[in-house]
């Protein structure tokens, strides 16, 4: 799994996750020892001493933090018709509901229902906010060069580290059907103190009608360039299945490696290609 592809809210739901894991080992109940008894041989105790609980609170929370994490590996899968991350948020809302009222049911609580209690509340609410607000939405991490994003560092499709189109300090292709500019020391351009001669079939060409600015360059003189995504999305296969076989993840570069209509054919890091049909708002490298 590419970490990258994490957001801060699943960086919120793993640490809540971890939180009510070692919640589960502390004392469940607390008790007062009274006056002139020895309690020193008295042993609280913890979740793992109420199997009902154990499963329904605390390792309940902790498969959805899993559920959740690992549906952006494999985005696409369902388990009882949800898909993995759905799934996930259910069952941390099951998990608060669950741990809220068995603190309500207890006289005195111990430190590992508080805080097992505390992480449900912030793992279902990361559960449920993550999608919606944008401070969760955005990456965990730092954005990466597109060098950094290619596993073992080799560029595919043979080409040259730090060369062509769209790739950030790359040397940039003239315009389809522009000539390179001539200047002086250029073969073919006029030397100082010599009139320009003029080409017959240039002065055709140039005479011709040019195409209009903007428009779209033919389909077979497309180059491979590096982007972005601004949020994630969805990758399909080139078989037009309509489930997607990868998530792009924002914060990451891809490489576009195919024009098709208003659709980008893209290559993941590990070598996957599909269809990527929301191209609005991408960054290219």
């Amino acid at each position: 799994m590419n970490i990258r592809s994490l957001t801060r809210g699943d960086g919120v739901v793993i640490g809540a996750a971890v939180v009510l894991f070692i919640a589960s080992f502390l004392d469940f109940s607390s008790y007062d020892c009274p006056q002139g008894v020895d309690c020193s041989r008295f042993d609280s105790p913890n979740a793992w001493d109420a199997l009902g609980i154990l499963m329904s609170v605390y390792l309940a929370g902790v498969i959805a933090a899993a559920l959740m994490i690992v549906s952006r590996a494999l985005p696409g899968r369902k388990v009882a018709g949800l898909d993995l991350g759905q799934f996930g948020a259910a069952l941390a809302v099951f998990a608060l509901w669950t741990a809220f009222w068995t603190i309500l049911d207890i006289n005195n609580a111990g430190a590992g229902l508080i805080l097992g209690l505390l992480a449900t509340i912030v793992l279902a609410g990361a559960a449920i906010a993550g999608p919606l607000v944008p401070f969760l939405k955005a990456p965990l991490l730092s954005p990466a060069g597109p060098a950094q994003g290619l596993q073992g560092g080799q560029p595919p499709y043979g080409a040259q580290p730090g060369q062509g189109y769209g790739y950030p300090g790359g040397q940039q292709q003239a315009p389809y059907g522009a000539q390179p500019s001539q200047g002086y020391g250029y073969p073919g351009a006029p030397q100082q103190g010599q009139p320009a001669q003029a080409d017959p079939a240039q002065a055709q060409q140039a005479q011709a009608p040019q195409p209009a600015q903007g428009g779209a360059a033919p389909a077979g003189d497309f180059t491979p360039f590096w982007f972005a995504v601004p949020v994630a999305r969805p990758l399909y296969g080139e078989d037009g299945s309509p489930n997607p076989i990868a998530e792009l993840a924002p914060g990451t570069w891809y490489l576009a490696v195919e024009q098709r209509g208003q659709s980008l054919i893209a290559q993941t890091q590990d070598g996957r290609r599909g269809v990527l049909q929301d191209t609005t708002g991408i960054q290219r490298g």
